[in-house]
């Protein structure tokens, strides 16, 4: 026969660890699915323009990005100061804005086409002729939604 052991006065029970496992991949989930991957590496320096009428874009999934600014300093050796175009994440010409717009198009679905949005992201101390250009080049890959990304600022007196 076996003894029982009776139990001391003021011992608490051991914490029970059989939902721990749960928990962590409850916490697991919630980082994996907030959690929001930078898509381009930046090789220029960007400082939007202010603006005071803005309006925020509503699908930024269907939103293709032209960088327009100054190369990083680690860049410079190499690419020069000037002005360059960035897409994804590469330099490019004005002429392959054809190419990366065909691209964009080919990547999404049919229904998804008419809602595409071109983003110009330029530097405040760009010229306007390399955003012509640009936006020539767009006309004729025939992506007319064009928007200009700046940052909110304050009436001008």
């Amino acid at each position: 026969m076996s003894k029982f052991v009776k139990k001391k006065k003021g011992d608490t029970p051991g914490i029970s660890t059989a939902s721990l496992p749960d928990i962590v991949f409850m916490l697991l989930f919630f980082f994996m699915v907030t959690t929001v991957m930078r898509e381009t590496d930046m090789l220029i320096q960007v400082k939007v323009p202010e603006a005071t009428e803005i309006q925020k874009l509503e699908r930024k999934s269907l939103v293709s990005y032209i960088y327009v600014g100054k190369p990083k300093d680690k860049y410079q050796a190499t690419f020069g100061s000037e002005p360059r175009i960035q897409l994804n994440d590469a330099f490019a010409s004005v002429s392959e804005i054809q190419s990366f717009i065909a691209a964009e198009r080919d990547a999404r679905s049919e229904e998804e086409v008419p809602l595409m949005t071109t983003s110009i992201k330029a530097d405040v101390d760009v010229k306007m002729g390399i955003i012509t250009d640009i936006k020539q080049e767009l006309r004729k890959a025939q992506a007319f939604k064009i928007n200009y990304s700046t940052r909110k600022g304050s009436v001008l007196d």
